[in-house]
């Protein structure tokens, strides 16, 4: 197989979602016997103090057989979030206002039960 031929396979089908400091690939792939599967990638920057940055990324591969009960369950769980919370960002980096809103924590008094907050951005 010619190396044109290879590369047409890797790049079936692709889209891009820019978020910020996070971009999501969504890419159409193919299998060695030519069935097609989807890859999701998380890219983060991360900038460091001296100005230079790098990226982290994370992957999932996604099969034709587990389409349907993963759509279902993403659909669930979204509905779920904008159900509950709407489509607001509530959070200490969209809003400017956010200390005032829930109150400032004072370092001395972090308790224990606070580090089971953890969000996907600590991970």
């Amino acid at each position: 197989m010619r190396e044109n031929d290879m590369l047409e396979k890797e790049e079936i089908f692709s889209k891009v979602l820019r978020a910020g400091r996070r971009t999501y690939f969504f890419d159409v792939r193919a299998t060695k016997a030519d069935d097609y599967y989807i890859t999701i990638t998380e890219s983060k920057k991360f900038t460091e103090e001296d100005g230079s940055f790098h990226f982290k990324k994370h992957k999932i591969y996604l099969y034709k057989e587990d389409f349907t009960a993963f759509k279902e369950i993403l659909e669930e769980m979204t509905t779920y979030v904008l159900d509950h919370k709407g489509e607001e960002v509530i959070s200490e980096r969209h809003q400017k206002d956010f200390k005032k809103l829930f109150g400032e924590k004072n370092e001395e008094t972090v308790t224990t039960e606070s580090f089971t907050d953890i969000s996907f951005d600590d991970i």
